[in-house]
């Protein structure tokens, strides 16, 4: 295999740490804010102003692009769609382009699968979910996430579902926690919907709260696999409960104690659930919880800044649950079009959100990205026998509906595994294989070698070296080169006569390994 050799190209790929000036930094930053200062960032900027920290500057258009393409919906934006949008100069072009990402095919599979996670979809051990409840219960998850059910309404029919596990698909819900005890389903259902963990409870809590889920039975039928998640019929006493706030319920026999507690989580005025879920997402757009970790709420716990937490929860209950209005309200934010470079150096900086944090892409965005760029899929393997669970290779790994079906790179990049539902499952720190992966790979060179849309750039360039190089970066950073980008590149492309392709696939293999690539920004 030949390696390219870049010379000092991937030296000017990095970006700035710290921002020690007023003057933005080019091309990430930009002077002034194209919005104004909404609910979230009077809040946000209130403790930056107590602590006497400093936020950061606006993202440049082409930072928040980009930016926004991957958080909304995993993948990386057109070249053309780029254009675009920097071409536009209506003031509300960014609030328009996050409205029409919400409603695209990749927003729903993005997002379902940042559920799926959560909610343990997966075919193999120790979850066994089995193929056909597991596409169902994707699909129900995906369904709901396209229509903007509301969120309160998913987690009841969750939570209080009965039937079959191939026809009605929240009751996987049940089938997907490790353990069928009324302790081990009381635990799931609070990380999963109150984002906290029940064994830091004391024990007598952690009882009340698993009466509620005493009466859940499982009986198997002829067709293989299937099983039905119901009301033990043997449970003909009234049962005596206390929810997890203190309040002693009296359930009659016959009623499902599922329904008493769905009905008292999901109340406008519990501050459980809502607090819960608006934690989560500003987690996953945001990279760190207002509580952190976002699964890991308690009393000693306490959120960074709780006045942001209570906006966030009167703005989804007050919404009527809509899970759409919080990503609307976070992204419309000047929190979240921060730069990713700190004007400051105090170390609770990042935990007050005085800049956008940088975070490695996810496993299955990174994949996608590579082979959006390569023109080819995955390969992907799974331990489950059927021949109906092969994936072909053109599938987005962000909208694969099962936990065991994966990669080698997937494993590589730290892709949950699904068996618990904790966020931190989820590895995206850098490893030292992964680096050696991405510099050293036949894999990666090949797909870059053989890329038709790196053929197509070169075609349609007509073989003219700087249109190449700016169609590169726009391309794979979202972004036209810097002049002094734009110098190294040419004089490399000259260098010793080398062939323009051969420099073109030298010069994506140094942009695909910059922390610009590879990273949300």
């Amino acid at each position: 295999m030949r390696r390219p050799i870049v010379g000092p190209l991937v030296l000017l790929l990095g970006l700035c740490t710290l921002s020690v000036g007023a003057q933005p930094i080019a091309p990430y930053e930009r002077a002034d804010w194209p919005i104004p200062v909404g609910p979230i960032d009077t809040h946000v900027l209130a403790a930056l102003e107590a602590h006497g920290i400093e936020a950061a500057l606006p993202c440049s258009d082409e930072v928040f692009v980009r930016r926004v393409y991957l958080d909304l919906t995993g993948t990386l934006p057109e070249p053309a769609a780029v254009c675009g949008f920097l071409a536009d100069d209506s003031p509300d072009r960014r609030a328009r382009l996050i409205d029409h990402l919400m409603a695209t095919e990749a927003f729903t599979d993005y997002w379902a699968l940042k559920w799926c996670d959560v909610l343990r979809v997966k075919s193999e051990f120790p979850i066994n979910l089995w193929p056909n409840a597991v596409q169902a219960y994707h699909r129900w998850v995906r369904d709901a996430i396209a229509e903007n059910r509301r969120c309160d309404q998913f987690v009841r029919e969750l939570l209080t579902s009965s039937g079959s596990n191939f026809r009605v698909p929240p009751v996987n819900f049940y089938r997907a926690i490790q353990g069928r005890d009324p302790g081990a389903i009381a635990g799931a259902v609070a990380l999963s919907f109150m984002g906290t963990r029940l064994d830091a409870w004391p024990e007598q809590q952690r009882e009340q709260m698993a009466a509620f889920f005493s009466r859940i039975a499982f009986k198997g039928t002829a067709e293989w696999k299937e099983e039905i998640v119901h009301l033990d019929p043997a449970a003909t006493e009234p049962l005596d409960a206390v929810l997890p706030d203190g309040t002693a319920v009296h359930i009659e026999a016959g009623e499902d104690p599922r329904v008493v507690f769905a009905d008292w989580l999901v109340a406008p005025d519990n501050e459980w659930f809502a607090r819960s879920i608006v934690n989560r997402i500003w987690y996953w757009l945001m990279g760190r919880g207002i509580i952190h970790e976002p699964d890991d709420i308690r009393a000693d716990n306490p959120p960074t800044n709780p006045e942001l937490l209570a906006c966030l929860e009167r703005e989804l209950i007050d919404s009527g649950f809509d899970l759409r209005h919080i990503y609307r309200l976070i992204l419309n934010s000047r929190t979240w079009q921060q730069s990713a470079i700190p004007r400051s150096d105090d170390p609770q900086a990042g935990t007050l959100f005085a800049y956008y944090p940088v975070r490695r892409l996810d496993a299955e965005v990174l994949i996608d990205a590579l082979c959006w760029f390569a023109g080819d899929g995955e390969s992907y393997s799974s331990p489950i026998p059927e021949p109906f669970t092969w994936v072909p290779e053109y599938h987005p790994t962000i909208a694969l509906s099962d936990g065991s079906i994966s990669s080698q790179f997937l494993e590589m990049f730290g892709r949950p595994s699904r068996d618990t539902g904790l966020l931190s499952e989820r590895n995206n720190e850098p490893t030292q294989s992964q680096r050696l992966y991405l510099l050293n790979s036949s894999d990666v060179q090949r797909r870059i070698a053989q890329s038709p849309r790196l053929r197509e750039i070169l075609t349609s360039t007509g073989w003219n070296a700087r249109m190449t190089v700016s169609e590169l970066y726009l391309t794979l950073l979202s972004r036209e080169p810097t002049e002094d980008e734009m110098a190294v590149a040419l004089e490399y492309c000259a260098t010793d006569g080398r062939r323009l392709y051969d420099a073109a696939v030298d010069l994506s293999w140094a942009l695909i390994n910059s922390k610009e690539f590879l990273y949300r920004h």
